[in-house]
């Protein structure tokens, strides 16, 4: 079991209880619903479609996520580092125009979010 990625999930779960977010769950799991149900049906995650993914480490995601992107060709939003003293967010190498849009919305949304925080 990771402890960065245990880690991640207790933020998530502590600082937006909204989000269903569980972990730790083989990727393969938790993006086929049916195997969710059938060996996890305890999880948060059975019965919906997983939209994000929470890897150890920069490398994994990052191989995990162009992989995802060039199959899929999904729309991207990410890698987003977590668990920093500041935040951190990355433009790919090559992005396209909508994610740097997509990541600077993101950043903008976590500013404004730190700034309420700082400010209670």
């Amino acid at each position: 079991m990771s402890t960065k990625v245990t880690e991640a999930v207790k933020i998530l779960q502590d600082n937006y209880p909204e989000i269903d977010v569980d972990g730790e769950i083989q990727a393969d799991f938790a993006l086929n619903q049916e195997m969710m149900k059938e060996h996890f049906p305890f999880s948060k995650l059975a019965g919906k479609k997983v939209n994000a993914l929470i890897f150890p480490e920069l490398s994994s995601a990052n191989i995990a996520y162009k992989i995802m992107k060039e199959l899929n060709d999904i729309e991207s939003v990410g890698p987003i580092l977590m668990g920093m003293d500041k935040p951190v967010h990355i433009v790919q190498l090559g992005a396209r125009v909508d994610e740097m849009v997509n990541m600077t919305t993101i950043a903008v949304v976590d500013a404004q979010e730190r700034d309420k925080k700082n400010k209670l």
